[in-house]
């Protein structure tokens, strides 16, 4: 396969802790082993770009596992044959305790059922994982007969953990600096197993947002949206720090602690609980588990009786909605899928964000990367060793929220940003501009919260989610991607939405959306700017330009990118709009000025695909014409009516759609998630338009 420059540069900076991630999940079927261990071993063995060198370590990592790993029902048999052949080399999961009676370490094999078998200190010393969480080993156990009283008959002749047992974290800073921002995002998204090409950076900061638990203490997320999205796959496989259990199924036993035998529960053993099909208006929690929940998740602690006991493990609530969004705003609100008992204004305002699984891509085969990324035990060592490390102090010279904002609102958006810093950021080096872009991502995801609580709650007082950049002395409003899209049906009445368009008015810093060129209306076009949210949907051709092209019998568009054949389709889609508002009796000349892979000219696919297109308009009063122009980095439509829309990024707005003939958002563009784009309209009378 072809290996990319970041697949190259990952390579280089961190060997031995990187490995191709699709060579795990053909692994992983069969494997016995978790996938943080398959790919550790994989990160010994098969982490090269020569692939007859990574055929070998496959094999070899397959005959390991064969040879080497211990089943629990094969465990006798293996005793067995440790006896007869004197010692044996495994793979098992070692837990090791002090022994102070005896002034010694003891190790206990999970798998194969033995323990108290000696382990010299310089070996405990070099793995301190073996004393907490235990640690996955290739162990070579030997059998030395009937053991003197108090010692046992098995030893350990030697150990090498295939689990990473320590993590540098200067050195992880350190090699984190030869990456940009979006290369490291992308290093972040192969290492969860996604192909960051399928994803917009708007998608690609929710996938990350899905591990703010596992750097941040006592972080409360939850993500609610559509069937076949990933919900739990970071829970669940990323680290061995995390566990999915599902909401079902939790008790107060088992989640904080049993009054029978004093042994605290989940939340003391784990970095991440995550409640898997938590969703469900059916379902009915014990009310003392949700009252323990809201005190744990507000103040870290929890009692059952007299004992006070606290913890640090953060919360990821999933689960699955029954209709789209516009319906729950209009009927409900976007916590309408939760249980009635946890459809509580107290409980709800203790979720430092809401990520929106609506707008998260449904997982599809051909989104799942083939590149290298961090085998999973080593990054979540990383994540493990930040959550000692508070970020959220960097908005203290950036940033200011506005007074309205509760306590509980600022932690919210304070733990996110502090969490994305830590995951983009680790070294602590970006820029104002880098930052605000996270800030206002945390502040939209607290946001979404705290205005569904005001339309559950009628008491609650609407703040304002206001911002005061320091640099540019300029106050920013924020608004949710549904506010923006649905206006009319997001605010509980109209009142409350006049009020909060008032309190944030639209100006160029405001992260909004001007809704009126998204759809046509009858009066005049104007001139301005509109604002595209990323993921947004609702955008089409049609809105956004045909007021502008009516009128117009010589068009011109400048877009160096028409070179693919989605961008193709992007320019049929642009010429349709211009059959549907042209006289049928008069003809327009439409003149593209664009570029090409090669110098000199187009490429035969190019010109191939121009030709077909104009083939297609012609009969339909349209005569097209195209020009090569390696100097064009313009993306412009002007217009012989006096019209010119600067472009931003071009025709190509859109993000990827599912590649189907059954596809909605294939065959209309109203359907497609967006790419952020910002269109400007002037009007300039004496335009020179050259066809």
């Amino acid at each position: 396969m072809a290996y990319t420059p970041l697949d190259e540069k990952i390579v280089s900076e961190f060997p031995g802790n990187v490995v191709r991630k699709d060579l795990s999940a053909q692994l992983k079927s069969n494997a016995p082993v978790p996938t943080y261990v398959l790919e550790y071993l994989l990160g010994q063995y098969a982490t090269s770009n020569d692939e007859t060198q990574i055929a070998e370590g496959i094999e070899r990592v397959k005959a390991i596992l064969e040879n080497n790993f211990v089943h629990r029902n094969q465990a006798e048999l293996i005793k067995s044959t440790i006896r007869e052949k004197g010692s044996k080399l495994l793979i098992d999961r070692i837990h090791v305790i002090f022994n102070d009676k005896d002034d010694r370490y003891e190790a206990s094999f999970n798998n194969l059922g033995i323990s108290e078998v000696v382990i010299d200190s310089a070996t405990v010393r070099a793995n301190p994982k073996l004393l907490t969480t235990g640690v996955w080993c290739l162990p070579r156990v030997s059998y030395h007969g009937t053991p003197e009283p108090g010692t046992s008959p098995w030893q350990l002749e030697s150990l090498k953990p295939v689990q990473h047992s320590g993590f540098d974290f200067d050195q992880y800073k350190k090699h984190r600096e030869a990456f940009s921002s979006e290369e490291w995002i992308d290093v972040l998204m192969q290492s969860i197993g996604l192909n960051p090409e399928f994803f917009g950076h708007r998608q690609k900061l929710f996938q990350l947002t899905r591990l703010i638990p596992f750097v941040e203490r006592n972080y409360n997320l939850i993500e609610l949206g559509p069937k076949g999205t990933g919900k739990t796959h970071v829970y669940s496989e990323f680290s061995p720090h995390g566990i999915v259990i599902s909401g079902g199924d939790v008790t107060v036993p088992k989640l904080f602690i049993n009054n029978t035998t004093g042994r605290i529960g989940l939340v003391g053993y784990w970095d991440v609980v995550a409640f898997d099909e938590f969703a469900g208006r059916t379902k009915r929690p014990q009310r003392e588990l949700v009252d323990i929940m809201k005190n744990y998740m507000a103040n870290k602690s929890f009692s059952r009786g007299n004992d006070v006991q606290s913890a640090e493990a953060s919360f990821a609530f999933v689960g699955n909605t029954a209709h789209n969004v516009p319906h729950m705003l209009k009927h409900s609100d976007l916590f309408s899928e939760l249980p009635a008992n946890y459809h509580d204004s107290a409980f709800i305002d203790r979720f430092h964000t809401y990520i929106p699984g609506w707008e998260v891509e449904t997982v599809r085969n051909e989104m799942f990367t083939q590149g290298f990324g961090f085998v999973v035990d080593y990054l979540a060592e990383g994540l493990r060793h930040m959550r000692n490390l508070d970020y959220s102090l960097h908005t203290a010279h950036l940033f200011d929220l506005d007074k309205s904002l509760s306590k509980r609102d600022r932690d919210g958006i304070n733990k996110t940003f502090s969490g994305l810093l830590k995951l983009i950021y680790p070294h602590e080096q970006f820029t104002p501009e880098q930052a605000e872009e996270l800030f206002i991502f945390a502040i939209e995801g607290r946001k979404r919260v705290k205005d569904q609580l005001c339309r559950i709650d009628s008491t609650m007082v609407q703040p304002r989610f206001l911002y005061l950049n320091k640099t540019s002395n300029q106050e920013r409003g924020v608004q949710t991607l549904e506010e923006a899209e649905y206006p009319t049906l997001y605010w509980r009445d109209n009142a409350l939405q006049q009020e909060n368009l008032e309190e944030t008015p639209v100006t160029q810093g405001t992260v909004g959306v001007a809704q009126t060129a998204l759809t046509p209306v009858d009066t005049p076009p104007l001139e301005g700017r509109v604002e595209i949210r990323e993921n947004q949907t609702g955008v089409t051709y049609q809105g956004l330009f045909a007021d502008y092209l009516r009128g117009a019998t010589m068009i011109q568009l400048e877009d160096a990118y028409i070179r693919r054949a989605h961008q193709g389709r992007n320019l049929l889609d642009l010429l349709v709009v211009v059959h549907s508002v042209k006289d049928p009796a008069e003809e327009v000349v439409f003149a593209l000025r664009s570029g090409s892979d090669e110098s000199g000219g187009f490429t035969q696919e190019q010109e191939e695909m121009f030709e077909e297109i104009k083939n297609q308009v012609e009969p339909l009063g349209i005569k097209f014409i195209y020009t090569y122009d390696s100097g064009t980095h313009d993306r412009s439509i002007k217009c012989n009516n006096g019209w010119i829309i600067d472009l931003g990024i071009g025709l190509d707005m859109f993000q990827r759609p599912a590649w189907s003939q059954y596809s909605l958002e294939f065959s209309h563009q109203k359907f497609r998630k967006s790419r952020r784009v910002v269109l400007n309209y002037t009007f300039d009378a004496n335009a020179n338009v050259n066809a």
